[in-house]
Order: structure tokens, then C-alpha cells, then sequence
């Protein structure tokens, strides 16, 4: 899907300059892009579903361009702390001790799990997929480093990164917007964080109690890195000292980025990243996601209906087309009825591309500018990423499809080729939408559909319009749409 087509004018939000900026590669054609993956210790959710679709997207239109795209999206399994904090229990190691298993088995299992949620969503693999214990080594190194510049101190067996002498000569805070004066001032003293020099400093290397089952040998002591630390490590070690695109959810923007932002500039002697960006959070029916709220859902609970707030079960399809309806730094809420719409004009939208195969030109057309879509959906992409845009350039392409299979409207051979174009750029291509089901599948449905039509004709060549009617009337309780045309019976999804 490589396409060397205007690189230049693409344009990103960047989320430390707050504004869109012109996308500039530090070494194109050539781009390095980083998103912060799961932790794995549970089941896949729509929080993994939205970051993974949104630079799945991006890594799609990057490659699309020509350019040539190294994509490393780390697995946390190590570091990761109750709360997102310094203190605590390992998120994986509490799972283990739960069900009696190794931490490695637990990382193992629910990695397997998340990786066939993303392939059932259709989101491409990244290029390096590191995980945050195979790199222990290169956290101590970036460590040490650190610790040797005089911007981590070491206090019984523990390193933390020294924010207030970091904010002396940087800004600790850039990237959320935050001053230290503020946090200060709104962070109150935790049971257990005495021995460090500052509320704000953050863990680099946390001493392993006797009890802590995941550890690994230091010039400190036995310990395991800060959850921070892997991202900077892992991130240099296979982008370098500083690389393109920096991705994950809002969610991670403070504390986890903003510490990035401070250990490896320190480390490398440079900003990490040139262009760093945020997809928005979810919502479901208005509320904030969470387990004591009881609306947290698995993307399996999504998949097969399972859970209490849900009518039905909505496929992979369903999902991935739902978050493109909305721009990824807009807030976006799940609800039964917005997933059914989505449900709805997916089936539409791959209808129309079915129909376009069966399309036969004509000698003379009328003037469509099939040319000017294809480049409305260009420019909304290279406008930040503008998926719904683009999604409403489509429907303007299955209004033409479908006028020309219901309502005889002429259309060339070079309008054909370019409806095709369009559709396998913008659709398969960038957006990633697939058909739903195997190929097998499909010709049952549509032998199946063959055969009932075929019997309401027969019905209507009878004179026996009841049966008809019944035959079209149960059809469209199911939401199948029976069409009457000039070429003959032709059925859709509603």
C-alpha cells in the first residue's frame, strides 16, 4: 500500500506545542513511531481497543505515503504498580500470587488474548513488539546514566529521578501543561515515600522486598525497575536518542510521558520525541469506564453480547468502524444505540462495495467528480488523522454506487476504477475495514438470499402478493432491505 502521495502535507497535533504542526521526519523517508502497549494481567478492554485502532490508523496513512515505518509498541510485564504509583504490588506479580502461577505465565496467557482481540479488530502487528523484562539491562544502563549526571540519588536500595533539580534547568510539566510550584502544592505525602527527597520524584529502580516474586540483580540490590523507565529504554534502544511519534492514551500523559520526557533528556541529552500524540478517553453511556461502576467490559464481552449494559453482541467490524466515526482526540461514548448505528452504516458501506463489483460502465456518465472524493479523504487525512471526514467522503461514494445499481445512473469505465481506488485505499487500506466472516460464509448468505428470492418472484408471478409481501415483510424484520429494480431483485442490511 505504498504510495509516495504529498508527504509534506500532512499535519499533527501535537500534544507539546498544543497546536497541529507540518509532519517533518527526522531522517525520511524513514519514521520511527512509539505507543505505549497493555500491561498484561487481564483481558484486553475498549481502552486498548481505542489507542490500538487510532496508530494502527496512523501507522496505515504513514505507510501509504511511502514513508517507511518502524513501529514499536512495548508489552508491559514488569514495573507496573498498583495504581499507576511507586508503592504497592505489581500489577502481574498480584495476579500470579491470585491464581497460583508464574508471572511469565500470566504475561503469556494474556498477551496471546490481546493479540487475537487486535488481529480480530484488524490492527497490523507493530514492526518490534519489546517487553519491559527482556530489557532489565538496558533500564539499569539508562539508570546508572542518570545517576552519574547527578539527576537520581539512591536511597536504600531504591533510585528516584531528582524532579526539582530537573525543573532547575528544564520544565517538568511541559507536555501536560503542569508546574511543579502546583503539583507540589496538590500532592499530598503518601505512607511509604519518606525516604524520598520530594513528593514529585519518581521511581527509577524500586528494592524487591523479601516477598516480591519479580526481581532482578543491580548495582542497588535485587529490584526491578520503575514502570517509567521502560519507555525510555526500549524507545531509545530500537528508535534512538530521539525519534518521530510518540503515541498512547490521555491517560498516560501524566504522570508516565511527562517523566519520559524528564529521564531521557537527561539520559540522552536531548528531547526524545519530536511530535507526540493522544487519543481521547472513553466513555460508556456517560460514565467514566470502571469495575466499581460495573460498566467495564472485556472486548470479548463486546464480541459476544456477554455482559449486563449490552443488547447484543457487536463484531470486530463494528468496533474498529464505531471509534473511526470519531476524531481520536475527541471524547467518545459507547452506547447500544451508537453502536448499532455504527452496526448499521458499516453494513451500508460494505453493501456498496459488493454492489461496485457487479457494476457494468456505460459509454456516456453523468459527472460525479468520483476525482474530488478521493481527494477530499487525502486531505482529511492529512489533516490530523481526520477519520470521520473521511467515512463521510465514503458515504458520498455509496450514494453513487448505489444510484447507479437502483436508479440506472451511468457511470464510466474510468469512474468505475476510481470508485475501486477508493474504496480499496480508503476502506481496506487505510481505514482497515474488512468484510465480516469468511469467504464461506458468504456464499452461504448469499445462496441462502438467492433462493428466497427466487421464491418471492415465483410468488409474484403467481399473483399470490401475500406470500410476497410476507416473504419482504419478514426480510425487513430481520433488517434485510429487498430492493425491486430494473436489473432485477437485489437485496442489503439495513
Amino acid at each position: 500500500m505504498s504510495n509516495p502521495l504529498r508527504p509534506n502535507n500532512l499535519q499533527l497535533f501535537n500534544t507539546l506545542s498544543r497546536s497541529k504542526e507540518p509532519f517533518q521526519p527526522i531522517s525520511g523517508p524513514h519514521v520511527g513511531m512509539y505507543v505505549c502497549g497493555p500491561t498484561v494481567y487481564g483481558d484486553a478492554h475498549l481502552g486498548h481497543a481505542r489507542p490500538a485502532i487510532t496508530f494502527d490508523l496512523v501507522y496505515r496513512y504513514l505507510s501509504h505515503l511511502g514513508y517507511k515505518v518502524r513501529y514499536v509498541r512495548n508489552i508491559t510485564d514488569v514495573g507496573h504498580l498498583e495504581n499507576d504509583a511507586d508503592e504497592g504490588e505489581d500489577k502481574i506479580a498480584q495476579k500470579a500470587r491470585l491464581e497460583q502461577l508464574e508471572p511469565m505465565e500470566v504475561v503469556h496467557h494474556y498477551t496471546v488474548r490481546y493479540h487475537r482481540n487486535m488481529d480480530q479488530l484488524n490492527v497490523l502487528r507493530p514492526s518490534i513488539e519489546p517487553h519491559a523484562s527482556g530489557h532489565v539491562i538496558e533500564q539499569i544502563e539508562m539508570i546508572s546514566t542518570l545517576l552519574r549526571k547527578g539527576f537520581a540519588y539512591e536511597v536504600n536500595g531504591s533510585v528516584y529521578f531528582d524532579v526539582e533539580r530537573y525543573n532547575g534547568k528544564h520544565h517538568y510539566g511541559m507536555l501536560s501543561g503542569r508546574k511543579v510550584e502546583d503539583l507540589l502544592s496538590n500532592t499530598r505525602e503518601l505512607a511509604g515515600q519518606s525516604e524520598k527527597r520530594s513528593r514529585l520524584d519518581f521511581a527509577l529502580w524500586k528494592k524487591a522486598d523479601p516477598s516480591h516474586i519479580m526481581r532482578w540483580p543491580s548495582p542497588w540490590g535485587d529490584g526491578f525497575p520503575g514502570w517509567h523507565m521502560e519507555c525510555s529504554a526500549m524507545g531509545c534502544k530500537y528508535l534512538g536518542d530521539q525519534f518521530d511519534i510518540h503515541g498512547g492514551g490521555m491517560d498516560l500523559l501524566f504522570p508516565h510521558h511527562e517523566a519520559e520526557i524528564a529521564q531521557s533528556t537527561i539520559a540522552n541529552g536531548k528531547a526524545p520525541v519530536r511530535y507526540w500524540m493522544h487519543n481521547n478517553m472513553i466513555t460508556i453511556n456517560g460514565q467514566k469506564m470502571g469495575k466499581s461502576l460495573g460498566n467495564a467490559m472485556s472486548l470479548d464481552d463486546l464480541f459476544s453480547g456477554n455482559h449486563p449494559l449490552l443488547e447484543k453482541a457487536y463484531s470486530p467490524m463494528t468496533i474498529r468502524f464505531f471509534i473511526l466515526m470519531a476524531h481520536y482526540r475527541s471524547t467518545l461514548d459507547f452506547s447500544n444505540e451508537a453502536l448499532q448505528a455504527a452496526e448499521k452504516g458499516l453494513r451500508k458501506l460494505l453493501a456498496a462495495a459488493d454492489a461496485l463489483k457487479q457494476l457494468i460502465p456505460s459509454a456516456g456518465a453523468d459527472d460525479q467528480n468520483i476525482a474530488r472524493i478521493i481527494q477530499d479523504c487525502h486531505e482529511a487525512m492529512d489533516d490530523d488523522f481526520n477519520s470521520p471526514v473521511v467515512i463521510a467522503g465514503l458515504f458520498e461514494a455509496v450514494r453513487i454506487i448505489n444510484s447507479a445499481k437502483d436508479s440506472g445512473m451511468k457511470l464510466t469505465e474510468n469512474d468505475l476504477k476510481l470508485l475501486q481506488q477508493l474504496f480499496d485505499e480508503f476502506v481496506t487500506g487505510i481505514l482497515g475495514i474488512v468484510p465480516e466472516g469468511g469467504a464461506g460464509d458468504d456464499k452461504l448468505v448469499e445462496g441462502l438470499m438467492q433462493t428466497i428470492i427466487e421464491l418471492r418472484q415465483e410468488a409474484r408471478l403467481r399473483k399470490d402478493y401475500a406470500t410476497s409481501d410476507k416473504i419482504r415483510d419478514r426480510l425487513g424484520n430481520l433488517n434485510i432491505e429487498i430492493k425491486d429494480g430494473k436489473e432485477g431483485t437485489s437485496w442489503q442490511m439495513k
